[in-house]
């Protein structure tokens, strides 16, 4: 039928993909670095949004775009764009897990009456990464700044809207929404007194446009799809469904899975956020994941991960009774915001690097487990678990994960899936308007290349180190799931 194209603009690059429309096969990408901020920009979390302008531009040269019929858009989750009344932008946008916004967070949470308050308001508790917080930050630090704020918008929205050329509407999706700490998944709209209680007073926000709907069209005729935030976007890009849940294991650890309905968790230990499809994407985070391998890793004087990994490949499974609870930064599942990691199990047997090692994975992994635990607690199906992010690839996470995880593990090559998830949607969006596609169902495109891992055998040795590691959890810190 045609090519679109999907541009993800992360927190230091652009990505763009051109896609066929029928099949999602790539047949040319971009890329570009965002240009480096000058000295006077301030702390690395502002960034002025026109870089990302022109990174696109460079990403898209070459004639790149030719013979494309829309895009889609996704962008780093949390970017606030504060605009003035004109259109101009107040300050530089406040980008990650902003960490002059902590403060604010916990004023916040206090300001509504606590984290249940904030759960049942929004289906989520401010952090610092949220743009809600952020703009207590700015209303506290900044209060000239607040004052002239007259429309709040997120990477995605201001990408899209400037893609239009600066339209008198201005979008956003209900995944990018679902991210601010000011819209609820639960109920599909704003909560425009949280802005006030953040900001000050009321400010303009983006129209909240379905999945398969188009932002509109530029004068070239190029139509613009809805757009999303990258969290969304990847998972779109992967294809996952009912059924699914997404491991990403970075520094921290999140899970997400796709389900019907909006869960509200009042203890706050989901995060209820929308997909990209219509149906919603609970989350659930943990404070440590690979920090805790390069913890060990440096406790034993490994130069790396792949050599953790080796060595805890010559341990057996259950490290011959060690279990490390891998809390070394506090943990927010369970919520233990000010504990530390515990290792249990200590004999002389035990005592081995190669047992520390594998303790270390499978406390990991078992952490893990226990925030899957918490979204099938509450009805989520899942039967397939995609691990992403390079430590999925190491043998001793592979060996571990189908078994503590009770499910099959899928491992996709690294590709550029929140890229490949916008052009997904432009294809929809575009498939909709030319009455090709229903929109409510999105265009089928082949699944991500990736290794499949089953439990097999292993599943019932999996779920003893499992039951090992929730015995020492419950007598180190009895009830913390009940809190």
């Amino acid at each position: 039928m045609g090519i679109v194209a999907g541009l993800d603009s992360a927190p230091d690059f652009t990505r763009i993909v051109v896609c066929d429309t029928d099949t999602g096969a790539v047949v040319r990408q971009g890329y570009a670095p965002h240009p480096v901020q000058g000295p006077d920009t301030g702390r690395s979390s502002d960034v002025d949004p026109q870089a990302w302008l022109l990174s696109l531009g460079e990403a898209a040269s070459g004639g790149l775009l030719e013979g494309v019929q829309a895009i889609g858009v996704s962008a780093q989750a949390g970017a606030l764009v504060p605009l003035d009344a004109q259109g101009g932008t107040v300050r530089p946008a406040m980008t990650g897990g902003d960490k002059r916004a902590q403060v604010a967070a916990a004023d916040l949470v206090d300001a509504l009456g606590g984290r249940e308050a904030w759960a049942q308001a929004v289906g989520c508790v401010p952090g610092a990464a949220q743009p809600v917080t952020k703009l207590r930050w700015m209303a506290r630090t900044e209060p000239e700044n607040a004052a002239r704020t007259a429309v709040l918008l997120q990477a995605h929205d201001w990408l899209v809207w400037q893609l239009l050329g600066r339209p008198v509407r201005r979008t956003t999706d209900r995944g990018g929404a679902s991210g601010t700490g000011y819209w609820a998944a639960a109920t599909g709209g704003y909560r425009p007194d949280l802005v006030e209680l953040a900001l000050g007073h009321q400010a303009m926000l983006p129209e909240v446009i379905g999945p398969a709907d188009a932002a509109g069209t530029t004068p070239e005729g190029l139509m613009i799809s809805a757009g999303t935030a990258d969290t969304m976007a990847a998972a779109f890009g992967l294809g996952i469904g009912l059924g699914d849940a997404v491991v990403s294991l970075g520094a921290s650890g999140s899970v997400m899975a796709v389900h019907p309905e909006p869960l509200v968790d009042r203890g706050g230990a989901i995060t209820s956020l929308a997909d990209a499809t219509g149906m919603h994407l609970p989350v659930v985070t943990t404070l440590n994941a690979v920090r805790a391998l390069r913890g060990t890793a440096e406790l034993l004087g490994l130069p790396d991960l792949e050599s953790l990994s080796d060595l805890a490949m010559k341990s057996t499974p259950g490290a011959h009774g060690l279990v490390l609870l891998p809390y070394l930064e506090g943990e927010r599942t369970p919520n233990l915001p000010h504990t530390a990691g515990t290792l249990a199990g200590l004999r002389r047997e035990s005592m081995k690097p190669e047992h520390l090692a594998r303790a270390a994975f499978e406390g990991m992994l078992c952490g893990l487990a226990d925030a899957l635990d918490v979204l099938r607690g509450r009805g989520v199906e899942v039967r397939r678990v995609f691990l992403l992010g390079p430590a999925a690839e190491l043998p001793a996470v592979q060996a571990a994960a189908p078994a503590l995880f009770g499910a099959q593990v899928v491992v996709p090559q690294p590709a550029d899936y929140a890229a490949t998830g916008a052009a997904r949607q432009a294809a929809w969006a575009l498939g909709v308007s030319q009455g090709a596609l229903d929109p409510r169902t999105p265009p089928v495109w082949p699944g991500p290349v990736a290794q499949v891992l089953d439990p097999g055998e292993e599943l019932a040795v999996g779920q003893a180190v499992r039951q090992q590691y929730v015995a020492v959890r419950e007598q180190t810190h009895p009830g913390a799931f009940q809190q």
